[in-house]
């Protein structure tokens, strides 16, 4: 039997207020600043799951048993993505930003907030098809660790394949995705050598800090969670990381025109929500 939503009254801002604080101080996940509306209801659903009557109980939860921070994580995070989603977006990286990425003697490329991996085998699949996968190192990040495991192995349901099929052709594929998967048991999973160059690990945008210097970076539909400050704070991570003449990449409803950082990027395909690294950090303060 499912749990019925809890009443709102003026004691919710304060129970999830308190919910946030005890998983940061208990397990150093920082949720404080992420937008309000999908909190809510991510932590609600979190609530409906572990069957507990109201946020204070889920607290409880949170604090003494070990064992419920997966299921949290699985509830807080959002791992909803396609390959290749929004193929105007790889296709502008195929013809307008690979060009530049092939004048660097090696690449990295930073996926920030991987979900399940189908943004990173998106790009992977597109490097390999212009030559450039042997010479690009990958980083995938996340803060769901079950989401970097499901990324790490590659593995799909089949029932996915249509839609991924669809959007690499619409994306500028040059030949078939089945060049780069192999199907049985109702599920496909893809090419070792997609992954073989990329590091999986656990990585905030919230508390973490630069870990590299990279080329590119996709970090696509995880912004729009942020509050503005913390989003201004991902944006400042991107331009510290990013090589002078490197690329960002946004998901289609994010910009960063309004952040403290805009300065040193300068629009190279804004409609497909790509930017280039131009300026130093202290010009770009300046």
């Amino acid at each position: 039997m499912s749990l019925p939503p809890v009443p709102a009254g003026p004691a919710d801002g304060i129970e999830l207020d308190l919910f946030l604080e005890a998983l940061h101080r208990r397990w150093h996940y920082d949720f404080r600043s992420y937008s309000r509306a999908s909190l809510v209801r991510r932590v609600d659903l979190a609530r409906k799951r572990l069957g507990c009557a109201t946020l204070s109980d889920l607290q409880g939860r949170v604090l003494r048993d070990d064992a419920v921070l997966p299921d949290v994580l699985d509830a807080m995070t959002v791992q909803v993505s396609e390959l290749f989603r929004d193929p105007a977006y790889y296709l502008s990286l195929r013809r307008n930003v690979v060009p530049h990425l092939r004048t660097f003697p090696s690449l990295k490329v930073w996926v920030a907030g991987c979900a399940d991996g189908e943004e990173l085998y998106s790009l992977a699949i597109l490097l390999r098809e212009e030559g450039l996968l042997e010479r690009t190192i990958f980083y995938a990040t996340e803060i769901n660790r079950r989401a970097l495991a499901r990324a790490e192995a590659g593995v799909y349901p089949i029932d996915r394949l249509p839609a991924f099929s669809q959007n690499y052709q619409r994306a500028g594929g040059t030949g078939t995705l089945a060049d780069h998967y192999t199907a049985a048991y109702g599920r496909v999973a893809f090419d070792r050598g997609l992954r073989a160059r990329t590091v999986f690990t656990e990585h905030s945008l919230a508390t973490d800090q630069v870990f590299s210097e990279v080329h590119l970076v996709s970090c696509r539909n995880v912004l729009i969670y942020f509050d503005s400050p913390l989003q201004d704070r991902a944006l400042g991570l991107f331009a510290e990381g990013l090589a002078r003449g490197g690329f960002l990449g946004l998901g289609s409803h994010e910009t960063l025109r309004f952040s403290s950082h805009a300065k040193a990027f300068a629009p190279f395909d804004e409609p497909c929500r790509i930017w280039r690294r131009v300026a130093s950090l202290a010009d770009a303060h300046a």
